[in-house]
């Protein structure tokens, strides 16, 4: 293995909206997510929508009668 070509692999937080904070390890410092193990429809059993960019208002906009 050649010495001096690899990333830095330090401790680093992932910060995710919701306000969960987890400690790991990776190349990069200081991680921001907007969904997280905590508060993913999947793993809560809650049924929320995710709107990206106004899809869903485009949606009802275009099929509305």
């Amino acid at each position: 293995m050649k010495a001096e070509i690899h990333p830095n692999y330090e401790v680093t937080t992932i910060t995710c909206a919701c306000g969960e904070v987890i400690h790991t390890r990776s190349t990069r410092k200081n991680i921001r997510v907007e969904i997280c193990s905590k508060c993913h429809p999947f793993f809560t059993g809650e049924k929320r929508y995710v709107d990206s960019a106004g899809r869903i208002e485009r949606f009802k906009q275009r099929y509305k009668k």
